[in-house]
């Protein structure tokens, strides 16, 4: 039989994916082994390793030191752990794992919609503390006629606008650039905060979206407003956030994501106010098993010279 393709597995990600490219490919744990020794297996891979496989949001820097390297195999959607320069230069192809993965982000989006207009958390600790025995629990807020306003209205951002409209929200959206929906358009954050109820983030990461979540915007959205995140942490200026909440510049937030994680901010934790979980977006078997065939089947598909099922760019 042909020897298998090796491939170097830079970080630790989705345990099914990697034994099944256990069994599919010659695999070198990089993220197993200490500095030293990581440096030593590369040296020993610059042959004829041309193949990674790695988490979208980080990976290691010393994948680049292949000189061979072909494909770089993306676990997640995100890529910014992707140094493109580099991949661009070299001509090394980038893929990744999107649209399998819509619908549990959209489904937790909504969930959290739900949670934080209804403060389910803290009813939920409400009962379970005996103070329904003292009295009756805070009202909440109704979803009807509300303006939900997504910031970055991609295919994620449209499914949340299928499970939105049933539930009678209004929707309101920022993008770079306007799309042909029948939905009112703001120019920029501020103004789509000021407009709205619910202010969610599906922003991507990198540079043009790095703090654009900023002291401003939260202001716009105002003491009655909402902010949910299940994009990236880095689009939120945390400083601002903690500030908005503190102050109830903003009446609450939700968070998946996090600029740190998975460390999040002590002022985070103490607050009433704020949902936190532990970015699980796409964390169903279902998502996560779809997620690691895609990454599977283009390293397959670049190993049999056919064409890569979602690259990149």
């Amino acid at each position: 039989m042909p020897d298998k393709t090796k491939l170097l597995i830079a970080n630790e990600f989705h345990p099914e994916t990697v034994e099944e490219l256990d069994a599919q490919f010659e695999c070198h744990k990089l993220w197993l082994l200490p500095p030293p020794d990581q440096k030593d297996l590369i040296d020993q891979l610059k042959p004829d390793c041309k193949a990674v496989a790695t988490a979208s949001w980080a990976t290691n820097p010393l994948i680049y030191d292949l000189p061979e390297l072909e494909i770089i195999s993306c676990f997640g959607v995100g890529v910014n752990g992707i140094d493109f320069e580099t991949t661009r230069s070299r001509h090394i192809f980038v893929t990744n794992t999107p649209k399998v993965l819509n619908d549990a982000v959209a489904d937790i989006a909504v969930s959290l919609i739900l949670a934080t207009q209804r403060n389910l958390i803290n009813a939920d600790r409400f009962v379970r503390d005996g103070l329904w025995l003292e009295g009756s629990f805070p009202f909440g807020n109704s979803l009807a006629g509300k303006t939900l306003g997504i910031l970055g209205l991609g295919n994620i951002g449209e499914e949340i606008v299928k499970r939105a409209l049933p539930l009678k929200l209004k929707i309101a959206y920022h993008n770079r650039h306007r799309k042909n929906l029948p939905y009112p358009y703001y120019a920029n954050a501020i103004e789509l905060a000021a407009n709205c109820d619910i202010l969610l983030c599906m922003l991507p990461g990198g540079k043009e979206t790095d703090k654009l979540v900023n002291r401003e915007v939260l202001e716009n959205l105002g003491p009655e407003g909402t902010f949910i995140n299940v994009g990236r942490g880095s689009s939120v200026d945390d400083e601002a956030l903690i500030w908005a909440l503190q102050s109830k510049t903003i009446a609450g937030a939700a968070l998946d994501v996090y600029n740190n994680e998975p460390h999040v901010h002590q002022e985070l934790l103490a607050m009433k106010n704020v949902i936190l979980l532990p970015h699980i977006g796409s964390a169903t078997i279902e998502t996560r098993t779809a997620m690691g065939q895609l990454v599977i089947d283009n390293l397959l598909a670049w190993a049999q010279r056919k064409p890569l099922l979602t690259p990149v760019e």
